[in-house]
């Protein structure tokens, strides 16, 4: 790297962290400390709701997503905006009537503690795994293209990102991500301007999105009804209704952006802000996946995107020699596939353009064809090696052919992602283990200074347990769809149980914690057993099994007291 590039990625991130530690330095009671104070506004919301779903996995594996396979990732978020809309209608007005920090105390009220702590459970559960994902994920890509070392990248984050949430609270979590969010999207505007700036001399955007669709690049919503289809409408509208419902309405890490707020209307509105910006935010996103598909399509890619996993495959003569036939083969389909493309869009409009076109699909057929010849080479020499390289190569794009300084602000992006979405969670963890353990169940009488400090240690206890995790976990083949696979598995059951609570009155507590534990069973059930239902439809079907399952035990086993145990 150049020495301006690490001047700008450690000048920004060092900006961030001694901003977090230096205005948020004083709080003497929880409500300060887990709450902001209740001084934010509904912008500060919105952001900060923003930058704690977008992590770094979003930036740099959705971009790989809409390289492969197109806009079709979209449509997870088409669920997202009615969700908003009953969040803010049944969730927050509760949730601030009964003046909680957590989501799950609302639980122990309307059922009993058991209830109540179980779901909290599993939030601490899904949360843990998956902030030890979220720190690991960008440390492990970026390890492998810098040659940093990866422990000692998620154990840099990791410490920044406890430091100021330890010093500040949830004050420096949303003022920290205010401040991330600009860089990101800052960041991410400059690569869309270079990604059409580097497209050839007579080449338009109207012309590159037009390839991009010629090649299925920008198919944005498929109709056809299927339980094993990842992606089509009825998953994304139903499941990812389901989905966006549980995390925004009853994920802690989300609930705590909008408890903060000043008011129930400025909540309300940061919520509606964030369903009015996320899905043109992730069609940006995937639309910089996309162009970077067309990039690659007129400039040099590698066979295999990966290059120091492609490197240590390469650990004998014969092995090289077949690497380096296809990348021969891939080089010459390259050249051909350029031309091809400029052809086509020459050709727009004309008799021409179907025959042009078949062409250039049958190349990229062709080229497809190597790079999986590439892989199973490297996984039958290195069956350790990771093959699926999709996650690497925007990284690609930004390391290799982003000017100087804007490479190091690419890398702020990405190392700014991973902190505010990190701290979001390890917040959440700690204000979650302070409110619904340690001040309920074993110190009930401390003071608001001793919970300011019992939720300082939990933050230091879940920042080295995310970090110990993400110096363990493995890379899954995706780690966008990892990071929504892992909160489907428990989002289900965890929101079931708050639409019994809102809707179902009749249901009494016995019921819902007995159909919370069976539902979750048979979730987890299905993941490891039955691979045609997509992860998508765990979030309605835990939600149907928790609504039925309770429904019947209360009509069976009816209950008359209810309340605090």
């Amino acid at each position: 790297m150049h020495p301006l590039d690490i001047i700008v990625l450690v000048g920004t991130l060092a900006f961030i962290v001694i901003y977090g530690i230096t205005k948020n330095n004083k709080h003497s009671d929880i409500h300060g400390y887990m709450r902001s104070g209740g001084s934010k506004k509904s912008w500060v919301i919105c952001l900060s709701i923003i930058a704690t779903q977008a992590s770094a996995i979003t930036f740099m594996s959705t971009p790989g997503q809409a390289y492969e396979s197109g806009m079709g990732y979209l449509q997870i978020y088409f669920g997202l905006p009615l969700a908003m809309i009953v969040i803010s209608a049944v969730f927050i007005p509760v949730f601030y009537k009964q003046n909680i920090y957590t989501a799950y105390e609302y639980l122990e009220g309307r059922f009993n503690l058991a209830t109540r702590q179980f779901i909290a459970l599993l939030f601490l559960i899904s949360r843990g795994l998956g902030s030890g994902l979220t720190l690991y994920a960008p440390a492990i890509i970026l390890s492998t293209i810098l040659g940093w070392n990866l422990n000692l990248l998620c154990l840099c984050i990791g410490v920044a990102v406890v430091l100021y949430i330890y010093v500040g609270g949830e004050k420096a979590v949303s003022q920290t991500q205010t401040m991330q969010v600009v860089v990101i999207l800052s960041g991410m505007v400059m690569a869309l301007v270079m990604l059409i700036k580097y497209l050839p001399a007579g080449v338009s955007l109207k012309d590159a999105a037009y390839l991009a669709g010629k090649m299925g690049k920008m198919k944005a919503v498929d109709t056809k009804f299927s339980l094993d289809g990842r992606y089509n409408i009825w998953s994304g509208l139903l499941g990812g209704f389901f989905l966006s419902l549980s995390y925004f309405g009853t994920d802690q890490s989300q609930v705590s952006r909008y408890l903060g707020g000043s008011s129930v209307k400025e909540s309300k509105l940061g919520l509606f802000y964030n369903g009015i910006v996320k899905i043109p935010m992730q069609f940006f996103i995937l639309f910089i996946g996309v162009m970077t598909y067309i990039f690659f399509m007129f400039h040099s890619s590698p066979v295999f995107f990966n290059n120091k996993s492609l490197e240590k495959a390469a650990f004998s003569t014969e092995v090289k020699q077949q690497l380096a036939d296809k990348e021969k083969q891939h080089e010459v389909i390259e050249i051909q596939r350029n031309n091809a493309a400029i052809d086509l869009v020459h050709a727009r409009n004309t008799s021409g353009e179907v025959a042009y076109t078949d062409t250039l699909r049958a190349l990229e057929q062709q080229d497809t064809a190597i790079r999986a010849d590439v892989k199973r080479i490297i996984k039958k020499n290195a069956p350790d090696i990771e093959t699926r390289d999709t996650d690497y190569v925007f990284l690609t794009f930004v390391l290799n052919h982003m000017p100087i300084g804007l490479i190091g602000l690419l890398l702020a992006v990405m190392f700014c992602a991973a902190m505010s979405s990190t701290a979001g969670q390890i917040s959440s963890m700690a204000s979650t283990t302070v409110v619904d353990f340690y001040k309920r169940s074993i110190n009930k009488t401390g003071s608001d200074k001793h919970y300011v400090n019992a939720s300082k240690a939990a933050t230091l206890l879940w920042g080295a347990v995310t970090i110990a995790f993400a110096f363990y976990v493995h890379l899954f083949d995706n780690l966008i769809q990892a990071v929504n696979i892992l909160g489907s598995l428990f989002y289900g059951t965890i929101l079931g149980v708050f639409i019994v609570a809102f809707f179902f009155k009749s249901v009494k507590g016995n019921a819902v914690f007995t159909a919370a534990i069976i539902s979750e069973i048979i979730i987890l059930l299905i993941f490891f057993f039955d691979k045609k239902i997509s992860f998508l439809w765990y979030n309605p079907i835990g939600v149907g099994l928790v609504v039925v399952i309770s429904s019947l035990l209360a009509v069976i086993f009816p209950q008359k007291k209810e309340g605090l145990n």
